[in-house]
């Protein structure tokens, strides 16, 4: 059975399902009616955190432009264009017995594609929404519905999977930055170009 999420909720992913490796974080979202004279393009990213809250290397970010972790244990599906359609607009693969040792946190984000030149914000985005189910059997686990907190934010962190011991956890997160996918990389320590 699904556990819905609030903001700042946190559960346990593996206490109630021992065994529990292989799972897939969906994220999905539905862009209202406003003409911003483009596609929403939006992206889902994630973020392999140590204990310091930054990445390890640049390989620890997971992306359309980085679609598997050297791991294997994050795996990215590859990139929706328009989020056009019901349920995941992204998915996220991860195999929790492959997450290097040192990875402590796994951030997930969404940004905006060229946000400022297409004038585009998370104001703009309903429905917003992730959810963790288990590979092997398709059952969801948990979700958080974000809400609609959110105005002139270009990216947003919609929650996280930390170890607490020998569990993982679920943090519902739901958290807006500005500045876009460059301003979630300064945070997390990914040196971008540019």
């Amino acid at each position: 059975m699904s556990v819905s999420l609030k903001k700042g909720q946190k559960v346990s992913l593996t206490k109630d399902n021992p065994g529990l490796s292989k799972v897939v974080v969906g994220l999905g979202w539905d862009v209202n009616q406003f003409d911003t004279g483009g596609d929403f393009d939006l992206d889902a990213a994630a973020f392999l955190l140590t204990d310091s809250g930054r990445v390890s290397g640049q390989q620890d970010f997971v992306f359309y432009g980085n679609l598997v972790h050297p791991s294997g244990g994050v795996q990215h599906m590859g990139d929706n264009l328009t989020g056009a359609g019901e349920g995941d607009d992204e998915q996220i693969k991860i195999d929790l017995s492959q997450v290097p040792a040192n990875i402590t946190k796994i951030a997930f984000t969404v940004t905006i594609y060229e946000a400022e030149s297409r004038r585009q914000n998370f104001g703009q985005v309903n429905n917003a929404f992730i959810r963790i189910y288990n590979e092997a059997n398709g059952e969801e686990l948990l979700r958080y519905d974000l809400g609609e907190d959110f105005s002139i934010e270009t990216a947003a962190v919609f929650g996280e999977l930390y170890k607490n011991g020998d569990e993982w956890k679920f943090n519902a997160i739901g958290s807006g930055y500005q500045g876009g996918l460059a301003a979630l990389c300064a945070n997390f320590g990914v040196e971008v170009d540019g």
